[in-house]
């Protein structure tokens, strides 16, 4: 039975979606989190700062995420990332290589759009397995 998870870590979901939601707690379990902005999480506000600064506040929210179902980024199996702008392409890689490390990276796929939320300029979305 998929449960919700949830956290005081991550900004709360701007719409009726849960920040992540878990398949269960056995290994191979998923885990899906939900698409984050850079939103500050103390304050509901988007982060100040450049694509850079915005990447990793996405991040962090989340890790934080992963962090509530027992997980962290090396249990990440696939990523979306979605940009405002495609020339952000670099500047997002150059902070996203520093969350994801192993020796297996998450498969991904990145795609410019036409908006993000609240004026976001990215959003991360991604796939975990309990090991």
């Amino acid at each position: 039975m998929p449960t919700a998870v949830s956290t005081t870590g991550a900004p709360a979901a701007v719409g009726p979606y849960s920040q992540g939601v878990s398949t269960g707690d056995e290994p191979g379990s998923l885990i899906f989190v939900s698409g984050q902005v850079p939103l500050d999480p103390s304050t509901g506000t988007l982060v100040d700062g450049d694509v850079a600064a915005q990447a990793q506040r996405v991040l962090t929210n989340v890790g934080a995420v992963l962090e509530a179902a027992g997980l962290g980024y090396g249990d990440v199996v696939k990523t979306t990332v979605l940009l405002a702008d495609i020339a952000d392409f670099a500047a997002v890689n150059e902070v996203y290589a520093r969350f994801f490390t192993g020796p297996v990276l998450p498969a991904r796929a990145a795609f410019a759009v036409a908006a993000l939320p609240l004026g976001a300029r990215v959003e991360i979305e991604a796939v975990a397995q309990r090991p």
